[in-house]
Parts: C-alpha cells; sequence; structure tokens
C-alpha cells in the first residue's frame, strides 16, 4: 500500500506540470483572443490578430513547454548558475562573468529596431504572465520539483528581454569559429617544430572540393592571405609550454555550451544545407534541405512553431513555420508563405587570442603602459556567502587567462627569446612568464563581445518574401556568422554570408598575437557587399556543409579554418547524379540527408588491404573489407571495423608526438593530413618515436592499427566479424542538460533516454559525430532535419531530435527521437487549412 501510495504521489508531481492544452486559458494583455493548435506531436500552431498577441502568446507557450530550459538558460549565459546549484556550478559563472555575455546583451536592447523591442517585451509579458500561474515548484516542472530537495528557496524571477537576447551570445560561442584551432596549434608547436605543425593543418583541397560560390566577382580589398599566413608564422618563435595550453584548452571545452558542444570535438560542428532549383525538381520549383549539427540533448535545442496572422498585412506580417529557440520570440530556420531559408555555419576567424604585457592593473600597448578597464562582479552561491570577482579587460577585450588557466607561459610570441620552438624547453611552469619585470597574460577578442543587431535580423527573416529583404535580413546577422541558403515561391535560389568579420592590419589570425606591439589589430570589419554571395547560379543548386565559401582568389580574409569540404562535396556529387538520372525529389533530399558514406574509405581501404590483413583477422576480415560498400548503416559489420581501424590509426601515427589536447580527433582535416601522408611510406609521422629500436613505416602503423581493431572489436562485440554492428558501437544517450549528468543514477533515470544506435559519422552527411580520442559514442548530431518543397508548403517535412515537451514523462518529450534516428520524417503544415485537419489539440488564450 506505501508503494502505491508513493508510486501515486510521484505520478502527480511528474503530471501537475503539464501544460493545458485544450479550452481556455486567460493571458493577461490580450487585445483579443490567441488559438493555439498542436498536432500530435505537441507543435503549436499560433493564430493572432497582431504582433503583440503573438509574441505574448509565443512567449506563453514556450513557458508552458520548456521554462525550466529556459530558467537554466538566462542562469547560464548571465553568469548565476550557483544561485541554482551551490559551489559546483562557481567556475561556470566565474567564466561566464568574465566574457560578459549578459552585459553585452543588455547594451543590445537599445539597439534594436522600434518592432523586435516591442516582440521582445511582448515576448517577457507572456512567459511572466505563465509564471505568475504556477507559483509552486511542482507547478513548474519535474526538475523544479528535484531543485527544492536541496534549494527550497529558489524563485525565478520575471523574465526580461535581455534574458532572450544573451542566448544570442552562447549561440555565437558554441559557433565561434577557429579559436580551438589557434589554441591547437600552440599546443602542437609545444612539442614539434612548426613546420610539422602547418602538416597537421593543410590547406583546403580546392582542386577536389568545390567552394559555395563557384562564380561571381568580389570588390578587390586588397588581402594577401601569403603576406598574412607568412607574418602568422613569424609569431611562433618562443617558448610554448604544452601543460599550461593544455589546460586552456580543457577549460575552454568547458566553457558552458548551450547548443551542447561542450567537451565535444568541436572540429566539424556546423551544420549540412543545401538547395535545388526547379530547373533539376520534379515540381518545376526548388527544394531547400536543412540539418545543424549541434550537441545531442534532451529536450532537443530546438522547439518547432508556427506563428502566424490571420490576415496578413504590413501591420501584421507573419505567416512563418519553422524552428525556435525557446527563450527567444520569433522563427529562427523555416519558411513563411513566400520565402524559405536555412543556416549553417560560415566559421570565419572573428576571434583571436592576446597576449599581453601586464604590470599590476596595467597592460602595454606601443610602448605606453595603460590602465585596464576594471569592475567586480558579486556572485550568489547558494548555500553560502556571495563570492566577488574581479574582471580585467585591456583594449582587446577580457584578461582570461586568470580565469581560464593560467597561460601567460604557454602561448607562442611570450617572450621571444625565452625558449626554443617547437622542443618543449620551457621557461617556467608559472601561470605567467616573467620577462623584463612585466607579466604576460591572455585577452580574448570576439566579435560578439560588441553589441550588435542580430535579433532584428531574425525577425526580418521571418518576413522576408524576396531575395532583396532577404538580403536586408542578412545584413543584420553579425553573430554568429552563418551559411545563409535561400529559395521562393517563384523559383529563385540564393545564398548570403553575414556576419562581422574583421579585418587585420597583419597576420591571419592563426596564432595567438603580440597585443602590446599593436601589429596584429584589427582595423575595421569586411562590408556586407563585399561578403560572398550567389542569385540563381548557373549550376542551379547552392550547397553549403562549412566548407570554403568562396575560392582562394578572393581578395577578403574569412578564415583558413574551413571544415575540408567532404560533406558538401558528397551533397554535390549526389546532387548531380540525381539531376543525371533525371529530376531532384523532396525524398532524394530527405535521402542525401541520410547518406551515411565514409568518404575517405575508398581511399585508405585499398592500402590495408595492400599492407596485409594481420593473422589474427584471417580471410573473414579481408573479405569483410573488400565487400564493404563504405556506407556506415547501423548493422554495417564493414563500418563498424573500419572506424575502429582510423581510430587506432590514428593514435599509433600521432599520439607519440602531440600532447593532450593536440591529438587526432578523426574528422575531415585529419582525412587530408593522411590522405597527404599515404603516399609517403617512410613520413616521420609513420615512426614511433617511443621505439627507440626501429623504425616504423606506413604498412607498420596499418597493420598494427588492423590489430589493434580486431583485439578491441572481438572483446566488445564478439569473435565473429558477422557480429560487429556499427550501431553497436555508434550510439547516442540523450543527457539532459541540467540533473541528466548528476552522477544518481534515479534522478538520471527521470530526465535521460536512450541510447539509440545510429548510422553515419564524423564527416559523412549523415553527420553522427565522435572523437577517436575517446570513443565511437555520438558527441554530435544533426539536431534537426527540414526539407521544404517551395511547390507546395504543406508538403514541406521535419524532424526533432526529441520533442516539443521539455517535461520528463510527457508523451512529447522523446516522441520523434525514434522518427529522427530512423531518418524519418513529420508533416510541416503551412495553411492554417492543413493545419487544422492535423491538430489533435486546440486551446485559445483570452484577454
Amino acid at each position: 500500500m506505501l508503494a502505491l501510495l508513493l508510486a501515486g504521489v510521484g505520478v502527480w508531481t511528474v503530471r501537475r506540470s503539464f501544460p493545458q492544452l485544450d479550452g481556455e486559458l486567460r493571458l493577461p494583455g490580450l487585445s483579443a483572443k490567441v488559438t493555439v493548435l498542436r498536432d500530435r506531436h505537441g507543435i503549436p500552431q499560433i493564430y493572432a490578430d497582431d504582433p503583440k498577441d503573438l509574441f505574448r502568446a509565443q512567449g506563453y507557450v514556450h513557458a508552458q513547454d520548456r521554462f525550466w530550459e529556459m530558467d537554466f538558460r538566462r542562469k547560464t549565459t548571465a553568469g548565476r548558475l550557483s544561485e541554482l546549484f551551490g559551489t559546483s556550478t562557481l567556475d561556470v559563472d566565474k567564466v561566464v562573468r568574465t566574457l560578459g555575455w549578459r552585459r553585452t546583451a543588455e547594451k543590445e536592447v537599445g539597439l534594436l529596431g522600434p518592432g523586435t523591442r516591442q516582440a521582445l517585451d511582448e515576448y517577457a509579458a507572456g512567459v511572466n504572465a505563465w509564471m505568475g500561474q504556477h507559483q509552486g515548484f511542482a507547478d513548474r516542472s519535474l526538475e523544479y520539483a528535484v531543485l527544492k530537495l536541496t534549494n527550497g528557496s529558489y524563485t525565478p524571477e520575471p523574465w526580461t528581454p535581455a534574458d532572450s537576447l544573451a542566448w544570442l551570445k552562447a549561440m555565437a560561442w558554441d559557433l565561434r569559429s577557429n579559436m580551438d584551432d589557434e589554441l591547437e596549434r600552440a599546443i602542437d608547436a609545444s612539442a614539434v617544430p612548426v613546420d610539422r605543425v602547418k602538416e597537421l593543418f593543410p590547406a583546403y583541397p580546392f582542386d577536389r572540393h568545390q567552394p559555395i560560390v563557384t562564380a561571381g566577382a568580389v570588390r578587390d580589398g586588397g588581402f594577401d592571405p601569403k603576406a598574412a599566413a607568412k607574418a602568422s608564422e613569424g609569431e611562433t618563435r618562443a617558448t610554448v609550454s604544452s601543460r599550461a595550453l593544455a589546460e586552456v584548452s580543457r577549460t575552454l571545452r568547458a566553457v558552458p555550451s548551450l547548443l551542447g558542444t561542450a567537451g565535444a570535438d568541436r572540429a566539424g560542428i556546423g551544420s549540412n544545407s543545401w538547395v535545388v532549383g526547379g530547373a533539376h525538381t520534379d515540381t518545376g520549383k526548388p527544394l531547400l534541405a536543412n540539418d545543424p549539427h549541434l550537441g545531442p540533448r534532451i529536450p532537443s535545442i530546438w522547439y518547432q512553431a508556427g506563428l502566424h496572422c490571420r490576415v496578413k498585412s504590413a501591420a501584421c506580417p507573419y505567416d512563418v513555420v519553422g524552428y525556435t529557440f525557446s527563450g527567444l520570440p520569433g522563427v529562427v530556420i523555416g519558411h513563411n508563405d513566400r520565402v524559405a531559408w536555412g543556416f549553417t555555419n560560415l566559421g570565419p576567424d572573428v576571434t583571436d587570442l592576446y597576449l599581453e604585457r601586464t604590470k599590476g592593473e596595467t597592460y602595454e600597448a606601443k610602448g605606453e603602459w595603460l590602465p585596464m578597464e576594471t569592475r567586480t562582479e558579486e556572485i550568489k552561491v547558494a548555500g553560502r556567502p556571495s563570492e566577488r570577482l574581479t574582471v580585467r579587460s585591456t583594449g582587446h577585450g577580457p584578461i582570461i587567462s586568470g580565469v581560464l588557466a593560467s597561460a601567460g607561459d604557454a602561448l607562442p610570441g611570450a617572450a621571444g627569446n625565452a625558449g626554443e620552438p617547437g622542443t618543449g624547453k620551457q621557461a617556467g611552469e608559472t601561470g605567467r612568464l616573467a620577462a623584463g619585470g612585466h607579466d604576460v597574460e591572455v585577452a580574448l577578442r570576439w566579435t560578439a563581445l560588441d553589441p550588435g543587431r542580430t535579433a532584428d535580423a531574425l525577425l526580418l527573416l521571418d518576413t522576408a518574401s524576396n531575395f532583396d529583404q532577404f538580403r536586408k535580413a542578412a545584413s543584420y546577422f553579425e553573430a554568429p556568422a552563418q551559411n545563409m541558403i535561400y529559395a521562393d515561391v517563384d523559383g529563385n535560389i540564393g545564398y548570403q554570408a553575414p556576419g562581422r568579420i574583421p579585418v587585420r592590419s597583419k597576420g591571419d589570425g592563426q596564432w595567438p598575437a603580440k597585443g602590446w606591439t599593436g601589429d596584429e589589430e584589427w582595423t575595421g570589419f569586411i562590408p556586407f557587399e563585399e561578403l560572398p554571395m550567389a542569385y540563381n547560379p548557373p549550376e542551379g543548386f547552392i550547397a553549403t556543409a562549412n566548407n570554403a565559401a568562396i575560392g582562394p582568389s578572393y581578395s577578403r580574409f574569412l578564415t583558413s579554418d574551413w571544415s575540408y569540404g567532404y560533406r558538401s562535396q558528397r551533397i554535390v556529387d549526389r546532387i548531380k547524379e540525381a539531376t543525371a538520372k533525371g529530376k531532384v525529389s523532396a525524398d532524394t533530399m530527405r535521402d542525401i540527408q541520410m547518406d551515411s558514406s565514409n568518404t575517405l574509405a575508398p581511399v585508405l581501404v585499398p592500402y590495408l588491404l595492400r599492407a596485409g590483413i594481420p593473422l589474427d583477422g584471417g580471410g573473414e576480415i579481408k573479405d569483410l573489407l573488400s565487400a564493404w560498400d563504405f556506407t556506415q548503416s547501423r548493422d554495417s559489420s564493414g563500418a563498424a571495423y573500419f572506424n575502429a581501424v582510423w581510430s587506432h590509426l590514428l593514435e599509433r601515427a600521432f599520439d607519440d608526438e602531440l600532447p593532450e589536447g593536440g591529438r587526432a580527433g578523426g574528422g575531415d582535416r585529419w582525412y587530408e593530413v593522411v590522405r597527404s601522408l599515404l603516399d609517403k611510406p617512410t613520413d616521420p609521422w609513420w615512426d614511433d618515436v617511443r621505439t627507440k629500436d626501429r623504425v616504423e613505416n606506413r604498412d607498420d602503423v596499418l597493420r598494427a592499427a588492423m590489430t589493434d581493431a580486431t583485439k578491441e572489436l572481438r572483446a566488445a562485440l564478439g569473435d565473429l566479424p558477422a557480429d560487429w554492428h556499427w550501431g553497436d558501437l555508434h550510439t547516442l544517450e540523450l543527457t539532459n542538460e541540467t540533473f541528466g549528468t548528476s552522477g544518481i543514477g534515479p534522478i538520471e533515470w527521470l530526465f535521460n533516454r536512450g541510447p539509440l544506435k545510429l548510422a553515419g559519422g564524423k564527416d559523412a552527411v549523415d553527420a553522427t559525430g565522435w572523437d577517436a580520442t575517446e570513443g565511437y559514442e555520438v558527441n554530435w548530431v544533426p539536431s534537426m532535419r527540414m526539407v521544404v518543397d517551395l511547390a507546395d508548403l504543406d508538403r514541406s517535412r521535419w524532424a526533432n531530435l526529441t520533442g516539443a515537451s521539455g517535461h520528463a514523462f510527457h508523451a512529447n518529450y522523446d516522441d520523434q527521437a525514434p522518427i529522427w534516428a530512423d531518418g524519418a520524417s513529420t508533416p510541416m503544415r503551412q495553411t492554417e487549412a492543413a493545419v487544422r485537419k492535423d491538430a489533435v489539440n486546440t486551446l485559445t488564450l483570452i484577454p
């Protein structure tokens, strides 16, 4: 009887916070009734008479399903998690306060256009109305009921527009481009000569993988990439501490990630998107596909919704369906009744690390000693007194070395004469490098720390009706810079690269810069008119997958650290194959999204076979490799074995020389590195420097990697190669971002789901990422999938990673996860008639 009673209390606690989906609810401040229709997946389509009511209702509906997520996000972006969780999150708060996400967001509110400010205000009012109606812990969500066990005094405060905008800072941080590469170069240079480090960062293969924009001219900006690269190489002439730099790298990876990329090997995280013009489609109108690659979590980062004016007009211009972020008004990716758009990460170099000579609270700039800007942050901590944090900034940005790590002696260029580059000899093991009576610290320059108008861009996208209006919206999209693809119902397709992308007086940002010299300053930003774009290109399609945006003749510097084009070229090849056989259909687009081919395998497998399968493998493994079609389905034995070999090959080839934080994660950069080494059988990278009595060559390493893989798979999956299935290794745990990693089994069981067995791979089009330094488990994914049919928007399809609801045990908490894992999708309706036909719930919000 007691067990039944406790079970009943548990069910009551869980269900008490489930939202009301039918009938009527009062939403104060509305000017008229608002209708919320939901389909069987809980996806809301909101209908109102004016924008104020529309965004107030969106705030209310977001709070119904996802308020804990919203509250957690704003505490993260404000550096206030310790108010919820105590000392366990104190370091995270210190990092975020130093970066100043929330401070920047507060400044942005006043820069925005009046329509955006009104949307933010109305959205906040809707959230606050829901909060006013749900005061108890159990009334809000199960997470609050769990939190009450350790922090019963916590009460959420009213929502504000800055809470919404701070989310954009977190998004920009996760998609911040090449700072990890910058650190990795410096880490590697601590162990091997700079010329060998350059071999690990090969140039983009323009001869094999085409850029996004393949034609057209841009105004000459006078950038000389060779001169910039030469200047950057010069900055490596100094002592490099691998120990300290590795700590910087680890700490950066631990900075809170609201897109779920913290702790993952971020190389390659970005997205796929492509658009095919009507000349190549079976409908005669464009088809557009998008699947952003982000960290997996439950609930999904995305929230599907529709925002509709009952009568579309200049006064009420919204008729848009797509993916939203809970906590932010409007639709981020999707389509309205005329235009569709998608994003992938452009990845420009928008961050630089500056080494600063400092004395106390001053820093050197061109021979002068200037006072730092300082501020004191009070961090409230649940269960103990507040802590005070002093944040110090130079003209380049906040000093991060004292917060993220002590790295003054860790970066190239710190002293200029303190040691030998690439030898590992160090001038000191303290946090800073003393030289000439001063210290050396590290400041961060990052475009997203400058207030901007990205929020304006999102609402302008929602109401764009042609390419000119789309480009106007893109001109406000400052951070994070994205590849933006376009299609419209008139049959046009297009592309635009936006963003605040710095112009440097010297160098290309690949290495940390000497801040005191004034030689490598940002002198401005690339004008929007000079950024790559395309409109109805002659190919009749546009494909983006974080590959180079434009060819090497482009006169401005965007970055040297593109993804290497393996995904994008596979998409291009699939489109060309489809058009050669007939016309591209929506089914073709979905098939391409699920393409699991490993595009390195056709190059590497012949070398494996020629090297000779180890005796421990026998004919079964040779047959397995020989018969493999290079696809990575869940049941593929060939994929399981090849990926295991790949992991061990990278470990044997590179771990003997590269320090922690600089080792091979296995993505397409390493595809290019290994590809170039395969025709160099005696290259030094093949030799294991730890074996003093012999010099290994390519085939030695290939055979050893195959032996390692065979032993591993036999131990993990059984003796028979036919029983080795990629999906048994390549699994996804859907982990709740807060309590899902608590370490308390019963609590994790409440919120986490999985595992899911997945196909795909790190640089397949079906980009289910994994880190070769950690294992085969999936650590980033296509966070959603969408295919928009511009011939009939009601035929569009979509799938979310988990579900609409943030309430554990709600029917819509994870109902889309199996659909997503199978590569299936659900209808993405646009017209009211189609929405009503699919609706299973109708809620009326009344004034």
